[in-house]
């Protein structure tokens, strides 16, 4: 992991997730289980409700490739996320392309305007991820 996001972890846990570098309130920490090694990752991601749901975007800045914690998502969907000072397990559905990719990411995007230059810097689409509760998935069933 690299010195930056663990100095971003850090700051996160000593705030209770507020106000945290440039993303404010709007950090919450992922922690995914590798898709390989089935070992525990943790990384910062930039966040927003749509609803009850929690969306984070798999942009790596608009890198060519998509990051490792969607792959890790893609092969293990059961995950566990931190918003401010709560801690509660979440399931991903990744949303790669059409209307309801856009919308997510366009709300995305209208809080955060760099999200806008992060498709233009790469050919790929980028995906949604939405994070659901694990017990308002079940309720929901």
């Amino acid at each position: 992991m690299s010195d930056w996001n663990n100095k971003i972890i850090e700051e996160f846990r000593a705030k209770g997730g507020r106000g945290v570098g440039p993303f404010g309130d709007q950090l919450a920490l992922l922690t995914t289980r590798g898709a390989k090694s089935g070992r525990a990752h943790t990384t910062p991601l930039a966040f927003h409700r749509d609803g009850g749901r929690y969306i984070v975007i798999a942009s790596m800045g608009g890198a060519p490739s998509h990051p490792a914690w969607y792959h890790n998502l893609l092969a293990n969907p059961d995950a566990e996320l931190e918003v401010g000072s709560e801690k509660f397990r979440v399931h991903a559905t990744p949303v790669a392309g059409g209307a309801e990719r856009d919308r997510l990411y366009a709300q995305q995007a209208a809080m955060m305007p760099g999200f806008r230059e992060y498709e233009k810097k790469t050919t790929r689409i980028i995906p949604a991820v939405v994070l659901e509760r694990v017990e308002d998935a079940a309720a929901a069933a």
